[in-house]
């Protein structure tokens, strides 16, 4: 079974646009994982707009199944991380000003960066994920930075599956799942994944471990509950 990650950021900026703390992000996460979500997935950013890290401290200390910490990892990011200590931090290569994730990390120009960063996180006994997009080749390279894991970005996938293209979006993201396999790499995967596509997807890729899926669920739960479709998904990606 792949494990479902519930990403929380849009529940934050619910809260957010009218302050207080109306919806409780921590009674969200709780209930969540009450529900059968296997893990937590937080994305802060600099600005803090929705996610803050203040949120991340608190949820370290509730969070009972997998904290999963998404983000560019500049100095603030990093220290964060190494403060919290999540049970996994996720490198995404996220603008300041970017309204969301946008692309996968260019593992081959950026690999003596990643090499660093992520050597910082594993002294720590973080496990380490890199966002990439669907190409071998950058699925190579990512296993030579030394990561435990990559998350496939899976926009492209989404479209194609919308467009009734979805043979066609799958292909790339099956190669990219077997060169990453064969290099001992782990499998996340994220990225308007939805009720709709999310089986599809994890049937056709070996060996995937966990998928990250907030905005969907979040927007999905406003229609049919939160409960119901956090279980909708386990079922999905049984």
């Amino acid at each position: 079974m792949t494990k479902l990650s519930v990403n929380i950021n849009k529940i934050a900026t619910i809260r957010n646009a009218r302050g207080g703390n109306m919806p409780d992000l921590l009674k969200a996460a709780t209930d969540i994982e009450r529900f059968g979500g296997q893990g937590i997935t937080i994305h802060p950013r600099p600005d803090e707009r929705h996610i803050t890290y203040q949120d991340a401290r608190d949820l370290k200390k509730i969070v009972t199944t997998e904290l999963n910490i998404e983000g560019n990892p500049v100095p603030k990011f990093i220290d964060l991380v190494l403060e919290v200590k999540p049970d996994q931090v996720t490198l995404v290569p996220d603008a300041q000003d970017a309204i969301t994730s946008n692309a996968g990390w260019d593992t081959i120009k950026y690999g003596s960066f990643l090499v660093k960063t992520i050597d910082l996180f594993k002294k720590e006994g973080i496990r380490t994920s890199i966002f990439v997009d669907p190409n071998p080749e950058m699925a190579k390279a990512a296993a030579d930075t030394g990561t435990d894991r990559i998350e496939l970005y899976t926009e492209s996938y989404a479209k194609s599956f919308d467009q009734n293209e979805k043979q066609t979006g799958i292909a790339p993201f099956i190669e990219t799942a077997k060169a990453a396999t064969t290099a001992g790499l782990g499998l996340n995967a994220g990225h308007d994944l939805n009720l709709e596509n999310v089986a599809y997807f994890q049937k056709n890729i070996p060996k995937l471990l966990e998928v990250s899926i907030g905005h969907a669920l979040i927007c999905e739960a406003l229609y049919l509950g939160l409960e119901n479709v956090v279980n909708m998904y386990l079922n999905r990606l049984t």
